[in-house]
């Protein structure tokens, strides 16, 4: 079998063909500055391989869809109903899924949702103190980066000869954390959306929500106009105001003398800091290797 895996980013477009079971590499390419994934797919030479199935890296469509599942409406549904708590995320996958069934029409095509490495997350570190209805209603920690996570806990495994209690920390333009005691995922810094946890390069991260509730009452400001700021200007951004919220940048902008990029980083070195202490007590301690714990 013959599985075509696109990597989707805000504006770029990567892509592998991997015979199965074997991983063999058949072809892989990668297009930048997409601005109609419709036009990108096109673009994929296949020179001649077939392609058996689609297999993506999903995001977030709420409890019913923690897992790996074959796209259908139901799943399209799910992630159109979530695309306001991950509307950078979502409209990607929603816009790439469209047109590979338009561009490899009978072809199947598969998600691997973010969201399935932290179904093991027992609700002592799940639950939100939140009315009843909205947890009926989906409302609880999902976390993300849930393959990256997952890689990670595997890999030590493999090095230390056994499955250990461990940190993993996903840092980049999108970061999170994430406790993991022996293979399973008990907490992570993400929550109900990739809006929470450390600070991201453009999103905001762990936030009041009567900080928000404040600032809409006082600038009447809508739902759509305060997600896209959190969402586009806040982070690293919004602290530094260097926009992109790129590490690099922050850091470039620091040693030349500004303060506003070098008390962001401090903010985001804390937070880590901070994070890695809290899951190494959650799980008891941290081990060296399997066996010398």
């Amino acid at each position: 079998m013959n599985l075509l895996i696109p990597n989707l980013g805000s504006t770029s477009l990567k892509y592998q063909i991997l015979e199965m079971p074997s991983e063999k590499v058949l072809d892989r390419g990668r297009i930048e500055r997409v601005r109609d994934y419709g036009e990108a797919i096109a673009q994929i030479g296949t020179t001649g391989i077939s392609v058996d199935a689609v297999a993506f890296k999903a995001v977030h469509a709420g409890p019913q869809y923690r897992g790996t599942f074959v796209i259908d409406d139901g799943v399209i549904g799910a992630l159109e109903e979530f695309l306001p708590a991950a509307p950078a995320h979502n409209a990607i996958y929603l816009d790439a899924i469209r047109a590979f069934r338009a561009a490899l029409p009978g072809i199947p095509l598969v998600a691997a949702f973010e969201t399935e490495f932290h179904a093991s997350i027992p609700p002592c570190a799940g639950l939100y103190g939140v009315p009843a209805e909205w947890r009926a209603e989906g409302v609880r920690k999902y976390g993300f980066h849930g393959a990256s996570h997952q890689y990670v806990a595997e890999r030590c495994a493999a090095m230390l000869g056994g499955q250990t209690r461990l940190v993993s920390c996903h840092l980049g333009g999108s970061s999170s954390i994430c406790a993991v005691d022996r293979g399973r995922s008990i907490d992570t810094t993400m929550g109900f959306s990739p809006q929470s946890g450390l600070e991201n390069a453009t999103r905001h991260g762990d936030l009041d929500a009567f900080a928000v509730l404040f600032m809409m009452d006082r600038h009447g400001w809508s739902a759509a106009e305060v997600r896209s700021q959190l969402a586009k200007d806040g982070g690293l951004a919004g602290l530094s105001g260097i926009a992109g919220g790129d590490v690099r940048d922050l850091e470039q902008a620091a040693v030349a003398g500004n303060t506003r990029a070098a008390e962001a980083l401090q903010v985001f070195v804390y937070q880590v800091k901070k994070t890695l202490g809290a899951y190494a007590a959650a799980m008891g301690g941290l081990d060296r290797g399997a066996k010398g714990r």
